[in-house]
């Protein structure tokens, strides 16, 4: 009886097409309750004597059946040998493909060839189609348990010496052939498990060597204050008195080998609307940030189009982890609707879910489209775009994270982007060219790479009797006054190296003799990478009451502020206007902005002043029709109002070339990493506009020249 079962099987492998290895020959016969070798493997065995078919017996039957095994074995050996000649290396990892060293290779239908392990992550990972001809496919390569829903396909697998620990390799076969996008409904195996608990981030040293005993950086918070005047006359009571408080974040002394480790979620939109060069650039950027990274940062990467994948776990970024982050990516594809809840959902989950966490942690999300399955209710009103943001990293709770967002090309719904990024404490930024997905994701990853404090606070105490504190102008910063006027505290949060920071405080003065001390600053921190808490306190501001003042001159920096502070609410109060359809109105509030510090600039030539001024007449631009509004107009204006009420640069759909004058947050760390990234842009671009379909980027070769940060026009 076993003999007999011996012969059935390797009758069944000749009709499948698959080979037995020698070493697993005396296997096959074995008792029947051994599992069959995986099937699809590379070439089929010899076909069973003339005259004798599967069962033993003779006859015209079992001829055909050997006859027709043979020719097949012929055909899939031809095409295999072009396949090996014409490819000797794996397309996807571009590692050398040879059999005999430990390598178990995969031959599509198309006859192309890839190392097994590099074309199951590709399937894993939504793509059916080959990576070099881009045929779709109806036989998938698996690596592990068998579908249900998928029958043995033909398509080959050599198994020549392959790794022990590669697992049960099997070759399935698409049922259904014409379906229009869901696999996931008809191959449960390749969703990605909706798991409770996202709790296998790798491990990682929270206590590296090169952080021990050194001094990451030099000095302490740096906080200067400016009066508005330096005298009030003395029988004057001054109901409205301006003080400027600036603060400076310290230099890294190293930000190579001692700065503080980097948890990274990148959440990417990969809908259908991504199709060609969208995608294309967009897997560019990520290779970018992919080898950017060190190897203490980690990353985790979600793609969402109607719904949310987790393509890896967060992984350090090691040589290894690189690697795989890189298959994984460039494995992309598009397809379906936007689901950015989904998306955010999954990445808040990566971020809830560490075992271990990095002392600097951040989400970065990009979309070109609108969200088509969240925020908008049955009639067609829009919600609050604040909901899409997952409630456990908010603000407040032990998991809060700032989500950068990048809005792409003119049909995203740069409304929902603001509203997240802004929700979050998270910067919005415009790219309008698609040669500078890039160059945003850049200067983002080279503030999150030099982060030297953590939950920073201001706090602001009045001195003298009657002096009280009225309003604090704090943009995007979450401020507060205390009841009785004495007190106030700015929640400032992280800052990356060199990052600077003005707010403006108002005071009630009342009238005095001699010398009135208002108030006294100061700032508590957190040191990244030492974790060390650390307080700054600030010097007295004072101001003298003369009997007469003479000659009282208003503190250019104060004036200065005063105007960056103007120019953001008239930004805010153009977007309003424009949103009701009053565009002539949008476009007469920037003018008179413009000219008020055309004037101011006139006579002091102040850079900040000069770049507000070429904003502010690029907006005008942007607002005068509601086609321009709704294309570029709207975008371009949340993202310079997340820029000022942040005081962060962001990226924006540039279209000159004099608005990278408008840069004034760009730290050293941000210009840096862009000018690596500039180094490497204009040769992907240029690669793709070779493409008639693509129309070159204007602003994907431009380099950086960032104007003077706003201490160093300080005297």
């Amino acid at each position: 009886m076993a003999a007999a079962w011996g012969r059935a099987k390797r009758a069944l492998a000749t009709k499948l097409c698959i080979r037995v290895p020698p070493a697993r020959q005396g296997a096959l016969e074995d008792a029947s309750s051994s599992p069959p070798p995986p099937p699809g493997w590379e070439a089929c065995p010899s076909p069973p004597a003339a005259g004798t078919d599967a069962e033993g017996t003779t006859g015209s039957v079992a001829e055909e059946k050997a006859r027709s095994s043979s020719a097949s074995m012929r055909r899939l050996s031809s095409s295999g040998s072009r396949s090996s000649n014409s490819k000797r290396v794996c397309a996807i990892c571009l590692g050398g493909m040879r059999t005999g060293h430990g390598q178990a290779l995969f031959t599509a239908e198309c006859s192309h060839k890839f190392h097994f392990h590099c074309i199951t992550s590709n399937v894993r990972h939504g793509n059916h189609i080959c990576p070099i001809c881009r045929a779709e496919w109806k036989e998938l390569p698996f690596q592990g348990t068998q579908p249900g829903d998928a029958t043995h396909g033909r398509a080959r697998v050599s198994p020549v010496n392959w790794p022990q620990d590669d697992g049960h390799m099997t070759v399935v076969r698409r049922l259904n052939h014409t379906y229009s996008g869901n696999l996931q409904e008809q191959f449960p195996v390749f969703r990605t498990p909706e798991a409770d608990i996202f709790n296998d981030d790798e491990h990682i040293d929270l206590q590296p060597e090169t952080m021990d005993g050194y001094n990451a950086v030099t000095g302490s918070v740096e906080i200067k204050t400016y009066s508005e005047f330096q005298a009030i006359q003395q029988s004057v009571t001054q109901k409205v008195f301006s003080i400027l408080i600036h603060l400076k974040a310290p230099k890294s002394l190293d930000p190579v080998n001692s700065r503080a480790p980097l948890d990274l979620v990148t959440v990417l939109d990969v809908s259908g609307s991504m199709k060609g060069a969208k995608l294309a650039l967009l897997k560019s950027a990520m290779n970018f940030v992919v080898q950017t990274l060190g190897p203490n940062d980690r990353l985790s990467v979600i793609a969402f189009s109607s719904t949310a994948r987790r393509l890896f776990p967060l992984r350090r970024m090691t040589l290894t982890g690189r690697m795989r982050a890189l298959i994984a990516v460039n494995s992309l594809v598009d397809g379906g609707g936007t689901n950015i809840a989904d998306g955010l959902k999954m990445g808040a989950k990566v971020i809830e879910h560490r075992r271990l966490k990095n002392p600097i942690c951040s989400i970065i999300l990009l979309s070109d489209g609108q969200d088509t399955y969240s925020h908008r209710s049955y009639d067609g009103v829009q919600r609050n775009h604040s909901v899409l943001v997952p409630p456990s990293i908010l603000p407040g709770t032990g998991n809060h994270v700032q989500i950068h967002t990048f809005g792409f090309g003119a049909d995203h719904d740069s409304a929902a982007m603001h509203s997240i990024a802004e929700t979050s404490s998270g910067t919005f930024s415009f790219i309008d060219a698609e040669g500078s997905i890039q160059n945003g994701f850049a200067q983002c990853i080279g503030g999150l790479l030099s982060v030297v404090v953590k939950e920073m606070q201001l706090g602001i105490e009045c001195v003298d009797k009657g002096v009280l504190l009225t309003s604090i102008k704090s943009g995007s910063y979450s401020s507060q006054v205390a009841e009785d006027k004495r007190s106030g505290s700015v929640d400032i949060g992280d800052l990356y190296a060199d990052e600077e920071r003005a707010f403006l405080v108002t005071l009630h003065v009342p009238a005095a003799q001699g010398q009135t001390v208002l108030i006294k600053p100061s700032c508590t921190y957190e040191e990244a990478v030492t974790t060390e808490s650390i307080q700054v306190q600030g010097e007295e501001v004072s101001v003298q009451r003369p009997a007469y003042c003479v000659d009282c001159k208003m503190s250019p920096e104060v004036e200065r502020e005063w105007h960056r502070v103007q120019a953001m609410e008239d930004m805010s109060a153009a977007r309003a206007a424009a949103e009701t359809g009053a565009f002539s109105q949008a476009v007469s509030i920037l003018e008179g902005r413009s000219r008020i510090l055309e004037s101011q600039a006139a006579h002091s030539s102040d850079s900040q002043c000069l770049a507000l001024i070429t904003e502010l007449r690029e907006m005008q631009e942007r607002v005068e029709s509601r086609r321009r509004y709704d294309e570029s107009g709207r975008a371009y204006m949340l993202a310079g109002l997340s820029s000022h009420s942040l005081q962060r640069a962001t990226a924006r759909g540039d279209s000159t070339e004099l608005t990278t004058q408008i840069h004034t947050y760009q730290t050293p760390s941000m210009v840096d990493m862009l000018q690596r990234s500039q180094t490497l842009v204009p040769a992907v671009v240029g690669m793709l506009n070779r493409s008639p379909t693509v129309a070159p980027s204007r602003s994907s070769s431009r380099s950086v020249r960032p104007t003077k940060s706003f201490s160093e026009q300080l005297p």
